[in-house]
């Protein structure tokens, strides 16, 4: 997990994935008031022992005075704090090492470091042997430089000195479920029932295999399945009443496999070949909610979904309520084609970025909309969401009859101006359908270069004036899109739209001078008599 503090602050066309990433790296600096959970924490791993040793024989003295603070102390001092002179030694003398880069200042660093504490205190009581480690970035930015830490918070686990990046959830659990996958076995074999009972008190989301014998080929594939996952714990038996406490109905005391949840769609069944791509593939689809509510901390994750076509709804949690029962029953009918996300519509971190590709900058109330990930497209309903006008939308989305959204500013009143205003709604009638040659400005209100542009296309227009079938537009491309309008976040741009040829506008190059442009457009835009005008 890696989140680089300073957010881009350039606006470009959109693309979900840099959206996601956008609301991913938004952070909220604060000077630090959690002092507590920095102090008293070891500086090496003799340190550590006599500390945890203080802590065992202290609740083994007095168990029912270990307050939660007490709890919670203990568990942060399981993480061993690095400094300027200890990580090399401590990476190197241990096989597995998991460490947090974090910064004071960092408001996300806060609320993970309690997370990863839970999961330090969670792993030692189940035996692993990894250490679990943290270092103030800000403060060794030199030595976290070198570890490969270079935002916050950041995640390593270094196997052997080796590095790699931590990719799983944000919670205690998923951190767990991520270290056991990489450090130890990738499957908990589970063979009592009085085993399976301490299991579900500590997993919520799992995948069950029931095997006769813990053997042969279809087994073989589960563990495969296994291994090449990061996010969801495996678990194991041949005891069919184990089997029935994990998944009340495995149809079958032989060969099963099934997912569980802690949702309205709690328990799923595996009806597919035991291949492990095709158990990968079904781990993909059902992972998430029926309906995943987007977070700070989640969107990568959601990003990663293979349900690449997704249905966005932004509201506040009181009118989601009033929606969410027939929305849950949409997203079973459409489940593997269309993701459901809700969005907090008052959390404007999250919904704003999406929201404002859809020229929408105050939103009082519900919207939905759709993302597809796969065409870098977006889709609007228009119409007040109720239940079915949510699944109508639905339904086009999955069969491909709803319309790209593009987004645009309301039409102008262009009457007398040497320069047309070009919109989104105006691009296919003033520059595509139109019989006249069309040269483009295309600017925006951002791009340092684009003013002195308009300067020298306001000399061309006055100089063309009355040139026969010429207009200058210019059209904002912040605030207005049309799928024929590709520009790739190049600002600022000319483009002249030849009549009969508009498919392929010819693109100036903005280094030119006003004399030269006159030159280049006086010889496409030529009559047949050879006549030109290029002397400005």
């Amino acid at each position: 997990m890696s989140l680089i503090s300073k957010p881009t602050s350039k606006v470009s066309t959109f693309t979900f994935i840099l959206l996601l990433l956008l609301s991913f790296a938004i952070i909220v600096a604060y000077s630090s008031s959690d002092s507590n959970v920095e102090a008293n924490e070891p500086g090496s791993d003799d340190d550590l022992e006599q500390l945890l040793a203080v802590d065992e024989q202290l609740q083994e003295d007095r168990p029912e005075q270990q307050s939660e603070a007490e709890t919670v102390s203990k568990a942060q001092r399981i993480v061993l704090e690095l400094n300027g002179d200890n990580p090399k030694r401590v990476i190197d003398g241990n096989e597995f090492v998991m460490v947090l880069g974090y910064a004071p200042w960092c408001a996300r660093s806060a609320d993970l470091m309690p997370k990863f504490a839970e999961a330090a205190t969670a792993l030692k009581e189940i035996g692993s042997s990894i250490l679990m480690a943290k270092i103030d970035g800000d403060r060794y930015s030199k030595i976290a430089s070198e570890l490969g830490i270079n935002g916050f918070p950041t995640l390593l686990l270094f196997v052997n000195g080796t590095s790699q990046t931590y990719n799983g959830g944000s919670s205690a659990e998923d951190i767990v479920i991520w270290v056991q996958k990489k450090t130890g076995a990738p499957i908990i074999t589970v063979n009592t029932v009085e085993e399976a009972q301490r299991f579900l008190k500590k997993y919520h989301t799992f995948v069950l295999g029931l095997f006769e014998k813990l053997e042969g080929s279809e087994h073989d594939e589960f563990v495969k399945a296994a291994k090449s996952d990061d996010e969801i714990q495996f678990v194991e038996t041949s005891n069919s009443d184990v089997a029935k406490l994990l998944f009340p109905d495995p149809k079958t005391s032989n060969v099963f496999i099934g997912m569980v949840k802690t949702e309205a769609e709690r328990y799923t069944v595996y009806d597919g070949s035991y291949k492990m791509e095709k158990i990968l593939e079904f781990l993909g689809s059902n992972k998430f909610p029926l309906i995943t509510k987007l977070t700070e901390t989640n969107t990568v994750w959601v990003y990663s979904s293979p349900v690449k076509l997704q249905v966005m709804l932004f509201s506040k949690a009181d009118d989601f309520q009033k929606l969410a029962q027939p929305l849950e029953d949409i997203a079973r009918k459409f489940k593997s084609k269309l993701m459901f996300i809700h969005v907090d519509i008052t959390n404007e971190n999250l919904a704003m970025p999406f929201l404002t590709l859809f020229g929408i900058e105050v939103a009082n109330k519900t919207v939905v909309a759709a993302f597809d990930n796969n065409l870098n497209s977006k889709y609007l309903l228009e119409s007040d969401p109720s239940p079915n006008s949510i699944e109508e939308f639905c339904s086009g989305l999955a069969h491909g009859t709803v319309s790209r959204y593009y987004r645009s500013e309301p039409v102008p009143d262009n009457e007398n101006a040497s320069i047309v205003t070009v919109v989104g709604k105006t691009f296919d009638e003033l520059v595509l359908n139109s019989r006249e040659n069309v040269l483009l400005e295309v600017h925006t209100p951002w791009c340092v270069k684009c003013e002195a542009l308009s300067k020298q296309v306001e000399k061309l227009a006055k100089h063309f004036k009355g040139f026969e079938n010429l207009v200058f537009a210019r059209i904002d491309a912040s605030a207005n899109e049309h799928t024929k309008l590709q520009v790739d976040d190049e600002y600022p741009m000319i483009l002249l739209y030849k009549s009969g040829e508009k498919e392929k506008p010819l693109k100036l190059s903005t280094k030119l001078g006003a004399k030269d442009m006159a030159v280049f457009i006086n010889e496409e835009l030529k009559p047949k008599d050879g006549s030109a005008k290029d002397e400005l």
